[in-house]
C-alpha cells in the first residue's frame, strides 16, 4: 500500500488514465474527485464488500438435494 499526504487541489495520477484530486477537507471527512475511463468500475469500499459477499452467497447452492439428484442421474447412465 502506498500512503501519500496531499493538500486540497493536489492530484494523484494512477497509470496513464486515472487521476484522483483532493477536493476538500471538512473535519474527519475528505472529498475526492476521480477521473477514470468509463470502463473502470469505481465503488465505495462498503459497497464493493457487499457485492462480493452477495456474489459468494449466490455461488453456494441453496438446496443440495437438487445436486444429489443430478449426481444420481449421472451415475445411472
Amino acid at each position: 500500500m502506498l500512503a501519500l499526504t496531499r493538500k486540497v487541489g493536489e492530484r494523484i495520477v494512477i497509470g496513464d488514465n486515472i487521476v484522483v484530486t483532493l477536493i476538500s477537507i471538512k473535519g474527519d471527512n475528505i472529498r475526492l474527485a476521480i477521473e477514470a475511463p468509463k470502463v473502470v468500475k469505481i465503488y465505495r469500499g462498503e459497497i464493493f464488500d457487499a457485492i462480493a459477499a452477495e456474489n459468494r452467497q449466490a455461488a453456494v447452492p441453496n438446496d443440495l438435494t437438487e445436486l444429489d439428484k443430478l449426481k444420481e442421474m449421472q451415475i445411472k447412465k
